[in-house]
């Protein structure tokens, strides 16, 4: 298997999807809409959904009905972005390569295109539900990975992790402690992460108990990922990384190799990509279905390891 083709052809396949469920840029709130859908086609490595479709492919999943939630997702993760650019946030020009949403639109158009990519995910993954309503069990499905995504989404998810984050910049650098880093990483990075994982193994029909080890497995990742993104903060360009670096140094950031060191820093992000593919294959051999998913697998430790 060439990985980066099969990548390629499956972020297209995505791109296609987000654009079907993206809101026509008409009306008297047009402005809002072009803001919105500029932000959502700013490219990207579609990870959250791509993670979610592989995932829900895993367990056997089978027609479109992971595709409202595969849209919801990615909305719901670049309004994060969105807002996390915004000048009273990390104040950031550049975003996969061009300007940022308020630096075209102005602040407070980026402040609600983020509020309506929001509130548009749970429209877009509601249509879920027109598309099992013939099918027994399937409503149920629906049912649960909106609970997931909203739980994820929110103040016990990435907004708390979030709000945990940027009390932390107020904090003398020797009271952000590992225990409330991690915290901040498992939620504000983790959480949408275990979310598409366990929407995409919900909708294939997933056990609870295989819902639980895939969280333990999303978490895994999300640590690894934003670990390798601390790293790449220092030793990456805004060239090869599409946003400017060095904005956690900029913004008086305790990260995890700040207190940690790089080396360990490097050995962890290693250590966390071996245990969450363990666990993947793991789940795989077990279900005797549609069994393992090699191009999951990679794909997790090429997130992780990755340059860019």
């Amino acid at each position: 298997m060439n990985f980066e083709e099969v990548r390629q052809e499956k972020v297209e396949e995505i791109e296609k999807i987000l654009k079907k469920y993206l809101p026509a840029e008409e009306g008297y709130q047009k402005t809002v809409l072009e803001a919105m859908n500029y932000s959502v086609l700013a490219g990207g490595k579609r990870l959250r959904p791509m993670l979610m479709q592989e995932t829900f492919r895993m367990f056997g999943g089978e027609g479109h009905l992971v595709e409202p939630f595969m849209a919801a997702m990615e909305m719901i993760h670049t309004y994060s972005l969105v807002h996390d650019d915004l000048p009273c946030m990390d104040n950031d020009e550049y975003r996969r390569g061009r300007k940022t949403t308020h630096a075209v639109y102005g602040e407070g158009m980026a402040v609600l295109a983020g509020d309506a990519l929001l509130n548009y995910a749970f429209e877009t993954a509601c249509r879920s539900f027109a598309m099992a309503e013939e099918e027994p069990g399937m409503l149920f499905r629906c049912a649960k990975a909106m609970t997931i995504l909203a739980q994820k989404a929110g103040i016990y998810g990435m907004i708390g992790g979030q709000t945990a984050d940027t009390e932390a910049e107020e904090l003398l650098e020797e009271k952000v402690t590992q225990e409330l880093l991690l915290y901040i990483h498992e939620n504000k990075t983790a959480a949408l992460i275990q979310s598409s994982m366990m929407i995409g193994a919900v909708l294939a029909g997933a056990s609870d108990e295989q819902l639980h080890r895939l969280e333990k497995i999303g978490t895994c990742i999300g640590l690894a990922f934003q670990i390798q993104d601390d790293i790449l903060d220092i030793t990456s360009s805004l060239e090869v990384l599409g946003k400017q670096t060095g904005s956690d140094l900029k913004n008086h950031k305790v990260t995890y190799v700040s207190l940690n060191g790089m080396e360990h820093s490097v050995k962890e992000v290693r250590r966390l990509s071996e245990e969450a593919i363990s666990g993947l294959s793991s789940i795989a051999c077990e279900k005797g279905g549609a069994g393992r998913n090699e191009f999951l697998e990679i794909l997790v430790d090429d997130l992780i390891t990755r340059k860019k």
